[in-house]
């Protein structure tokens, strides 16, 4: 997940993958920049990909941090997308940008990021040998 995340950062810098790069703002809902030409992003956005995924190539190093990587990741998520509906897409509260395609995307990374965390830990549990 790490990775994916340190990828869709440096893609967001890349003009033809980021439609109307010219249009990109440091931050805010004025940033006409979409990645892929569906999800809205600016410079914030992109640096916050790449930190996101520096912090899960960095706990991936063992089982148990990559779990709580994964659930405080998804829980992060869930929590960006409920922000997301509630806010005024074009009201200052939409600073890092999002836009519909975000917040759809951050349920999904939400319930997927925690589906493995928890799948991850019953498989470490499961592993484990028994004790007596």
């Amino acid at each position: 997940m790490g990775a994916v995340f340190l990828l869709v950062g440096v893609l967001g810098f890349v003009p033809g993958v980021t439609s109307d790069y010219s249009q990109m703002e440091f931050a805010g809902h004025e940033s006409g920049a979409m990645l892929l030409g569906l999800f809205q992003v600016s410079i914030l956005h992109n640096i916050v990909h790449l930190l996101f995924g520096v912090a899960g190539l960095a706990m991936a190093r063992t089982a148990a941090s990559a779990r709580t990587y994964l659930i405080g990741g998804g829980a992060i998520y869930l929590v960006l997308w409920v922000y997301g509906l509630v806010i005024n897409m074009d009201s200052t509260a939409n600073f890092v940008p999002l836009n519909t395609a975000d917040n759809w995307l951050h349920l999904v990374l939400g319930i997927g990021m925690i589906a493995i965390g928890v799948l991850l830990g019953q498989r470490n549990a499961s592993s484990r040998p028994a004790t007596r």
